[in-house]
């Protein structure tokens, strides 16, 4: 397995390790880019003109990972090719079923699943539920086959998101690419390093990611009583105050982000389902654990034998990115650091981050999360 790293620069393809540009062949190519520039025409051009690929997946992004970099305004690329793997992919859009439950099943209905190793998941930021998309897909695979990737972002914006594989990327696209094979390891880590402060609360009124009420009592009451002064900063202060919430028929935590608050309805929106019976608690900034959490979602993906990885993928939330503003390439050069320098590293800043919890199996939708999916092929 080899990947090459590329990022667009006055229009242009060039290598990020300096060498010359010249056409490339690969199995695979994942591009991550701001939207502004995968709107254009010509960019999926630009691509097969460079690219001499079957697979080109797209996603516009709320920042690119190149290395050990953060980047913005900018396309970024990865050229991968295999030695024994093999590569299908699958596209649907969430305008065609009635929900995105429904969708994650009927994504997966496209693909084989005879010797499939790994799936990855590009999806739509703003038109799809990702936590409906990861039960669905998780009702068919049931917990078989390792699943990552994210939901695409559009900056700090939240108005619309691009993906496509294999043609002009488009609103409410769903990409799953397939790895077939046995000579394929895959390895995941994911980790936010969010402080949990307070005490429990139930989740008494809900309607999909919408939060009415904790304990009986409306819940933005409840949250500005927590925030104190920085109650006056909402609702861009909430990206420093997520939520850890644990699910029901769930072990294992997940951070959701608060993506915004209504006067109005004295409610409070999140960036995924938040299931009436759910155990919340509030959680805060701590800047270095932050970064030292990226660091040891590396340090997961590393096999026993040490070996760094022929390829890492980086998903993290642009709730991170916002609230770590100019120290955010600090938690990339952690995960960086982690591989010794030695493991290309492309990802993007997203809108939801797909990956397993802790030691579980079946796929979950995280916020506020830095996960990293590695590659080895033995």
């Amino acid at each position: 397995m080899k990947s090459t790293l590329f990022q667009l620069k006055n229009n242009a393809w060039e290598r990020a390790d300096g060498q010359p540009t010249d056409k490339m062949t690969a199995d695979l190519v994942l591009c991550f880019g701001a939207k502004s520039l995968l709107s254009q025409p010509q960019f999926l051009e630009s691509l097969q003109g460079q690219f001499d690929c079957p697979e080109i997946a797209v996603a516009s992004t709320s920042g690119e990972i190149i290395n050990s970099k953060v980047q913005d305004n900018s396309a970024v690329a990865a050229a991968i090719t295999f030695d024994k793997t093999t590569i299908k992919s699958a596209k649907i859009n969430i305008s065609d079923y009635v929900n995105s439950f429904e969708a994650g099943k009927g994504l997966l209905h496209q693909l084989p699943t005879e010797k499939l190793a790994y799936l990855l998941i590009l999806s739509d930021g703003s038109l799809v539920n990702g936590s409906e998309l990861v039960n669905g897909l998780n009702e068919e695979l049931k917990g078989k086959v390792l699943i990552t990737g994210g939901l695409a972002g559009d900056g700090a914006n939240f108005q619309s998101t691009l993906t496509g594989i294999n043609d002009i990327p488009a609103e409410g696209v769903i990409v799953a690419i397939g790895f077939y094979g046995d000579s394929l390891v895959v390895k995941d880590g994911s980790e936010g390093g969010w402080e949990i402060f307070g005490i429990d609360k139930t989740v008494t009124k809900s309607s999909s990611n919408k939060l009415y009420e904790l304990n009986g009592q409306n819940c933005l009451d409840v949250y500005k009583r927590y925030l104190g002064e920085a109650a006056d900063r909402l609702p861009a202060a909430a990206l420093n105050f997520p939520l850890s919430v644990l699910i029901p028929g769930n072990n294992k935590t997940v951070v959701r982000t608060i993506l915004g608050i209504s006067e109005n309805e004295n409610s409070m929106t999140f960036a995924g389902d938040m299931p009436e019976g759910s155990i919340v608690r509030f959680m805060r900034t701590n800047f270095s654990s932050l970064i030292d959490a990226a660091a040891s979602s590396a340090k997961k993906t590393i096999t026993t034998s040490k070996k760094a990885p022929d390829f890492a993928l980086l998903v993290s939330c642009v709730g991170r990115k916002i609230v770590l503003g100019q120290r955010v390439n600090e938690e990339v050069e952690a995960v960086h650091n982690a591989y010794q320098g030695l493991t290309p590293m492309l990802g993007f800043y997203s809108y939801g981050e797909i990956a397993p919890l802790f030691n579980e199996k079946a796929t979950a939708l995280h916020n506020q999360t830095m996960t990293i999916t590695s590659f080895y092929e033995i």
